[in-house]
């Protein structure tokens, strides 16, 4: 007897979890094994967008590399400020969410806690903080 999938589970790199078939005689299916816990730092995406570079979810072993908690720390409650970068600015957001528009653009870049973020020297930008913001910094 022809066998037909009627239940397959794909990751999001196309592994294949779990299939079932529709014609089987005992009704079996097949299940890959995984761990039971998947690490946030497996999604970890990079985006650069109006000249800022976010990253969002970084692993922890990246920010231990960077010494991110030995940078000083900044905040600000919710707030609408202009601001331009003397020099490049890398910062991690322990918390908070800011629409960044840089100066002449229509769009914003949104940012919030959990991002790593670096600005670049010179540039000019509007922060609207919408959630007060508590974040290390690093100027180089």
């Amino acid at each position: 007897m022809a066998s037909s999938s009627v239940g397959t589970l794909l990751l999001p790199n196309h592994t294949q979890l779990f299939s079932q078939s529709k014609h089987s005689s005992i009704g079996v299916s097949r299940r890959l094994h995984f761990p039971s816990t998947i690490r946030a730092e497996s999604m970890t995406t990079v985006i650069e967008k109006l000249g800022i570079k976010i990253e969002r979810n970084p692993p922890e072993s990246k920010l231990t590399q960077l010494g991110v908690k030995q940078w000083p720390k900044w905040g600000c409650p919710p707030s609408k400020f202009p601001w331009t970068y003397e020099a490049k600015e890398t910062c991690y957001l322990l918390e908070g969410k800011v629409k960044v528009t840089p100066s002449g653009e229509n769009e914003s870049v949104e940012i919030a806690a959990g991002d790593l973020v670096v600005f670049p020297k010179g540039m000019s930008c509007t922060w609207d903080v919408s959630v007060g913001v508590d974040k290390h910094y690093k100027f180089e």
